[in-house]
């Protein structure tokens, strides 16, 4: 006859003391959509959308710019060229890259994740000096990109690259997480990589000492297209 191990006796109390579940997940969403439903961000315009995105980003050290849909391609091509940018990391098969490599002059090269990391490390960590993604969406109220990673621009793009530049439209931002995720039917099933961005790559030692760059990029640009103006707000 085996006797309980302490473990099992613990989690035994512990499962007895737990309050029963419940089953109706329909009422609990419905509680947690009207606890968002009055937020302050809810009734907002894709422009004042971004106006919350571009203020929170730059206040955590983030490069922000606005440009419409025609203009945006040059405008990044020129701060690349200015930055001495001599090595860009891009997914060519996007509409996004391939209209950014057009513009940009011969002074910055391209170069696509095309082949296995391994064939090819030392020259991504010591020669590529910056790596550029699309945002699928983004979220105003904490100044946060959603960027899902593909096969054409794996998450490493955003990650191993000194400097990070991200591209997001005005019509994709939501006011706050929860409408990101209930636009974007995120309990259907999530991707298999969600990267969530609020800033340049940063930590702190134990004295409080702020440093860049430590897990990934150190600085991080953005580009907010604003392509829906006159439309009502994405939340």
């Amino acid at each position: 006859m085996s006797t309980m191990s302490a473990r099992e006796r613990i989690l035994g109390k512990l499962r007895a003391a737990a309050p029963a579940p419940t089953h109706d997940a329909a009422a609990l969403q419905q509680r947690i959509d009207e606890h968002y439903a009055d937020g302050a961000l809810r009734s907002a315009s894709p422009s004042q959308l971004a106006d919350r995105l571009q203020s929170i980003m730059a206040s955590v050290r983030t490069d922000v710019w606005r440009a419409d849909a025609a203009s945006w391609p040059q405008l990044l091509a020129d701060k690349l060229a200015e930055a001495g940018v001599q090595r860009l990391l891009l997914d060519h098969g996007s509409k996004e890259g391939a209209v950014l490599a057009a513009a940009l002059p011969d002074s910055v090269q391209t170069q696509s994740f095309a082949q296995p990391i391994e064939q090819w490390k030392a020259e991504l960590f010591n020669a590529v000096d910056a790596g550029f993604t699309v945002a699928r969406s983004g979220i105003a109220a904490t100044g946060t990109l959603i960027v899902v990673p593909d096969a054409g621009a794996p998450r490493t793009v955003s990650l191993v690259p000194p400097l990070h530049i991200a591209l997001v439209y005005a019509s994709t931002l939501y006011a706050d997480m929860h409408a990101a995720a209930r636009s974007e039917g995120w309990t259907k099933g999530m991707p298999t990589n969600l990267v969530m961005i609020s800033g340049p790559s940063k930590t702190s030692d134990i004295q409080q000492t702020l440093a860049y760059g430590a897990h990934g990029p150190r600085a991080l640009w953005l580009i907010i297209v604003d392509d829906a103006v006159e439309q009502g707000g994405a939340a």
